[in-house]
């Protein structure tokens, strides 16, 4: 409209990934009739070589003069079963659906001993961290279990995410961190032998922590996705503590404030993390102590997982069918396969360890 005051749909700032096409009509009509992107633009009118359409959050400028085949375009949809589709340009669509849930890649189980042996355990992760890889098969990408250590405290450079994760927790081995939840009020600290479970998708912030803070992260599957927050901040105003996220419940365990407890072997004491009840069954996480001589025995168990680490002291281990017996110390681990028939035994007093179970 010459001399019009209105102003232009197309000024100011913006962004728009190029998308290549041999024939535009047919990939045009592809993207707005199948997928449900718009047209923003088309030029020229008499006879189109150029269409720019948005949708889910992205523009594309869809122009002739090419093929589409090496692009792939990923959309996230709850209204769409997870599938792959080809547009008419070749461009591959990769839909999925956030609310298909969390797929575990299939468990591949094996015995894994790992030692804290020397400073070549540790590798430098982001911000300085060091970490060790406790499961370094990953158990066929079912699990992961870090050992993660801060040697110079402070503010941590983080910032509210949240994980897709099946399953997750974070328990202090020692120093402090200071951490806050969605809805679970203030923030707070966490001091040696406490530990958290991180229900999927709770949004949360690492704020501070003390010099040689030491913890044991574990989560399910092995790889899954972190996602920034940017609308929610934290702390929440609501204070919802037994809110229901996807199944479970957040958990903050208090070591000081939980007794111990007879264990389901003779000479040992746990105390409860309350990760079972949390997750109606799908994991549990005890602290275990004991003295020197108490021994377990055990020849299976009904678990994609049954990891040990040693927090304090040290332990005889051996497997029936191997000659030569371990010593496991402190900073050590153990992942055991279903069927193992092993025994462990307690060599000196006051030894601690973390006990983690994950169902099948």
């Amino acid at each position: 409209m010459i001399g019009s005051d209105r102003k232009s749909s197309d000024v100011g700032s913006r962004a728009e990934v190029v998308v290549p096409c041999i024939e535009l009509d047919s990939t045009l009509s592809f993207f707005t009739t199948e997928l449900g992107f718009r047209v923003e633009m088309i030029t020229p009118a008499d006879n189109p070589h150029t269409a720019i359409i948005s949708g889910y959050g992205v523009r594309l400028c869809l122009r002739v003069g090419g093929s589409g085949k090496d692009i792939t375009l990923q959309l996230s949809a709850v209204d769409r079963e997870p599938k792959i589709l080809y547009a008419p340009n070749g461009t591959a669509i990769e839909i999925t659906n956030p609310r298909a849930g969390v797929v575990l890649p299939e468990l591949r189980e094996s015995l894994v001993v790992t030692q804290l042996s020397s400073d070549a355990s540790w590798t430098v992760g982001r911000a300085g961290m060091r970490y060790r890889d406790l499961i370094p098969s990953r158990l066929g990408g079912r699990v992961i279990a870090s050992h993660i250590h801060i040697p110079v405290g402070g503010p941590v450079p983080d910032y509210v995410h949240y994980h897709r994760v099946a399953f997750q927790m974070i328990f202090c081995k020692s120093g402090w961190v200071r951490v806050v939840y969605e809805d679970q009020g203030e923030p707070f600290v966490m001091q040696a032998g406490d530990c958290v479970l991180q229900p999927p998708e709770i949004r949360h912030r690492v704020l501070e922590s003390s010099d040689d803070l030491e913890v044991i992260e574990i989560g399910l599957p092995a790889e899954h996705e972190t996602f920034a927050e940017h609308e929610i901040t934290l702390p929440t105003v609501t204070l919802r503590p037994d809110r229901d996220f996807t199944g479970q419940r957040f958990v903050r365990h208090v070591a000081e404030q939980t007794p111990w407890l007879p264990w389901r072997h003779s000479g040992f004491e746990a105390r409860n993390t309350g990760i079972d009840a949390a997750t109606s069954g799908l994991a549990s996480a005890v602290t275990v102590q004991a003295k020197q001589g108490a021994v377990m025995n055990q020849s299976r168990h009904e678990h994609d997982l049954m990891f040990l680490f040693i927090l304090s002291g040290s332990a005889k281990f051996e497997v029936d069918g191997q000659k030569d017996s371990v010593i496991v110390s402190t900073g050590s681990s153990l992942t055991l396969p279903h069927d193992c028939n092993y025994r462990l035994e307690i060599t000196t007093d006051n030894t601690e360890f973390l006990v983690v179970e994950v169902a099948q």
